[in-house]
Formats: structure tokens, sequence, C-alpha cells
């Protein structure tokens, strides 16, 4: 019996002009959110930041997702480029400088493993009957995805990006930066979680052309 390809199971349908597309034909859009270090502030600015959160959750009118991506991160190639570099280095001072500054990470990483955390909200988009007066409407049984035509996913991408950029305005007054991935970077992304080995090597795949448009 032959085995089904793993896109049977994924609920991805394509990724195109930064837009994820779910098999119900539903639209997400994925924002990168840079890092604050609350501990570092004084206790009105985290009282003035913990306020305008909270008054940019209320203002949501619309489903959103926190997604907390905790990756291991290999530095073995980052090492061997750093030998390269003291080995080519002409300098006698530089390349001590650099043979300790290499001595320095490779004892560092000993005590423990190197972790790297990226941060992502994701903004939801249900299009048709899908999109019900309730937050976050869902799909019923008797409901079907709708014909999502080029015109229509024009039409509601447009919606999406407009999600997208109030979410990233509320995030400012709170002192985060975000930026929306490329398609490109949804495809890298999605790919890690399915492949963590690979990506701790910083080994990312071409982008199937029938999955990004």
């Amino acid at each position: 019996m032959p085995k089904a390809p793993t896109q049977q199971f994924l609920e991805i349908e394509q990724i195109r002009e930064e837009v994820v597309v779910l098999k119900d034909k539903s639209l997400r859009g994925i924002l990168m959110i840079s890092s604050l270090n609350f501990a570092l502030k004084s206790e009105e600015e985290q009282e003035a930041i913990v306020y305008s959160f909270r008054d940019f959750l209320n203002s949501l009118d619309f489903p959103c997702q926190i997604l907390v991506q905790t990756r291991r991160l290999n530095i073995t190639g980052y090492l061997d480029k750093l030998k390269e570099f003291e080995e080519k280095q002409e300098n006698e001072l530089l390349k001590i400088q650099t043979r300790g500054y290499r001595e320095f990470i490779t004892e560092l990483i000993k005590g423990g493993t190197i972790m790297t955390k990226n941060f992502y909200i994701i903004i939801t988009f249900y299009p048709g009957p899908l999109e019900g007066p309730k937050f976050g409407g869902k799909k019923t049984r008797d409901q079907k995805p709708v014909d999502l035509t080029e015109e229509a996913f024009q039409r509601y991408k447009i919606q999406l990006w407009q999600r997208m950029e109030f979410v990233a305005g509320g995030l400012k007054r709170c002192g985060l930066q975000a930026m929306p991935l490329i398609t490109a970077e949804l495809v890298e992304l999605f790919w890690s979680f399915y492949h963590p080995k690979e990506a701790e090597f910083g080994y990312y795949p071409e982008i199937p052309p029938e999955l990004a448009i």
C-alpha cells in the first residue's frame, strides 16, 4: 500500500503573496515580533507597558495567536569560520585576539545549550460564511469552504493585511516592533517545525514551486 504524501496531513494548502492559505480557504498572516527586557524597565515604565498591552488586547475584535518558538542554536559553523579567519589573519595581535575570542565562545557553550527564541503573532481571517459574528467564528459541519477565486483572494488579503497593520500599531505603543513574514520566511518557519534538527544547523530548503506562488 503506497504511503500518503506529507502534504495530505498538513492543514496548509499553499503559501502565496505573504499569506498562508489553509485547506478550508481561511487565511493566516504572521508577524515576527521584537522583544524587550521588561526587568530592566523602571516601575513606571513596566506599568505603562502592561496597561498598553491590556488596551491592545481589549481592542481586538478578531482572533490572534501568540507563538513563541524556542530553537536550539548550533554555532559549529560560526566557530569554524572564526578558526579560518584566525589562520588567514596576518596581523599577529589580531590573530591572538581572534584565537582568544574563539576559545572564549568554545568554553561558553560547554556550560550549556545555546537557545534562541523568536516571537510571532498569527492573525486569522475566515472568508465568507466562516467569518461569523462571534469572536473568531468557526466552521460548522454544514458549512462548505468558500470558492477562493483570485479576485476573492486579493480582497480577503487586503482585509487580512489591515488586521496585521492594526496589530503592528497596537504593539508599537507597547514598545514592540512587528514585521510581516514574506513567503520565503513563512516556508522556512513551517519547515523548521517539522525539521528541527536541520533547522538547528541553519539548513533550509528551496521553496517548492507548487507550494509558494
